[in-house]
């Protein structure tokens, strides 16, 4: 009996007769167990996972379509929980914010969000951009173009003259004197409206910079930049609009605030102590550590006019140190969130940040749980992504090697399907 019903889910939908895909896998990833399976069939219907069988599964109608992955190795769909989407690192990054229209950034973001989904990250968290991120995400929602799921905080709310002031650097007539709409805050009701507007532009999430920056033209990369009364204020208030928070930080006292204040996620974390490592533990915070920017900042500030001067001492102090933050951070039972600033890098490239961790003394096996179950338990999806599983959706990817084995393979995916549509074979 219960093999007939098998059969009828397999053969049927809703609406009749529809076409199921089989996928025979040499190897299937149990995100959950943390194992490596053998010989292993999903079977999907439309964007669902209707069956997970052990063996090769035949198919059961006509129309049904078998796609051959027995010498690869498959996983669920990665998630990537910091991107800047919009933009992509270059010499004239800092001259374009004048010379770039929202449609030219628009048009940019396409080619990147479709080099991230090529990537295998099939979801991704956008941690700060001008709003043409939100546009991107209903636009990849609609099916009008090819990208990942995106979850984005839209602009990220800053100090005056802090790292996301989007003013900073500017000449005096330009400066002005951006606001909570800007995304600008100086007070707890400033920090409300902020939240609010975000909300109201259609962000998913917010994003703070709690501390100095690397990148943005300010002197400090590392300095605090919010009182704590006003993350809690940013955060309480998302919470009561259904967000979470993530906050960028370099420096531990800004680190620390945050983490009292409320945040979920602490970005970079350079120089977290181990009193912060606590505090992340008791207040059930996670670390996303973006190794792969940290690196890449490093190497691009020793090319002489990539970044501007005062950029540069940041660069090559801060970069170097995320690794190594990690590593602590990891030993010291922190959760670490998968995530890689791609952006600040190539897009597409997000893959070489497990090879990161695992050189940090991170298991593959637990780099690729943090790029999956981990991160879709922040961004309450957990019964949907990051597994493959009877009823998650249909996010599924394939290396030509077994990661937990060679884990260099995760820069090279070659099989993408996001929502049961096969987006890369």
């Amino acid at each position: 009996m219960k093999k007939l019903i098998l059969i009828l889910l397999l053969a049927f939908s809703y609406d009749g007769i529809s076409q199921n895909t089989y996928l025979h896998c040499g190897k299937l990833i149990d995100t959950e167990k943390g194992k490596v399976l053998k010989e292993m069939t999903i079977v999907i219907s439309n964007n669902k996972i209707i069956a997970v069988e052990k063996g090769y599964t035949s198919i059961q109608n006509p129309e049904d379509v078998t796609i051959d992955l027995k010498t690869k190795t498959v996983m669920p769909g990665l998630i990537d929980m910091h991107v800047h989407i919009e933009h992509e690192t270059n010499p004239k990054r800092y001259l374009q914010k004048y010379t770039l229209n929202d449609a030219d950034v628009a048009f940019n973001s396409l080619r990147f969000a479709k080099a991230t989904l090529d990537a295998g990250f099939t979801t991704v968290r956008d941690l700060g951009g001008s709003g043409v991120n939100i546009s991107l995400r209903k636009a990849i929602n609609l099916g009008k173009v090819d990208g990942p799921r995106i979850f984005t905080a839209g602009k990220s709310i800053a100090t005056t003259g802090g790292h996301a002031d989007p003013t900073n650097g500017n000449r005096k007539e330009l400066m002005g004197d951006p606001g909570p709409k800007e995304g600008v805050v100086n007070s707890v009701e400033d920090a409300k409206k902020a939240v609010r507007q975000r909300y109201k532009n259609g962000a998913d999430c917010i994003k703070i910079t709690a501390t100095g920056g690397v990148l943005s033209v300010a002197k400090s990369g590392t300095n605090p930049q919010f009182t704590v009364e006003e993350i809690k204020a940013i955060c309480k208030t998302a919470k009561d609009y259904g967000m979470h928070v993530a906050a960028h930080a370099h420096g531990d006292e800004g680190m620390q605030r945050a983490v009292i204040g409320g945040v979920k996620t602490i970005e970079h974390g350079t120089l977290m102590s181990e009193e912060t490592m606590e505090l992340m533990k008791k207040h059930d915070a996670y670390y996303v550590p973006t190794i792969t920017a940290g690196k890449e900042v490093e190497g691009k500030a020793k090319i002489k006019g990539f970044y501007p001067e005062i950029v540069v001492p940041k660069a090559l102090a801060i970069g170097p140190q995320i690794q190594k933050t990690f590593a602590k951070a990891y030993k010291k039972g922190v959760g670490i969130a998968f995530g890689t600033d791609a952006g600040v890098f190539k897009h597409g490239d997000n893959g070489k940040e497990f090879g990161f961790m695992v050189e940090a003394g991170m298991p593959a096996i637990e780099t690729i749980q943090s790029a999956t179950i981990t991160n879709a338990k922040i961004l309450e999806m957990e019964n949907q992504i990051g597994q493959i599983k009877t009823g998650f959706i249909a996010d599924i990817v394939a290396t030509n090697d077994d990661p937990t084995e060679n884990i260099s393979t995760m820069e090279d995916v070659v099989f993408v399907m996001k929502e049961g549509k096969v987006y890369k074979e």
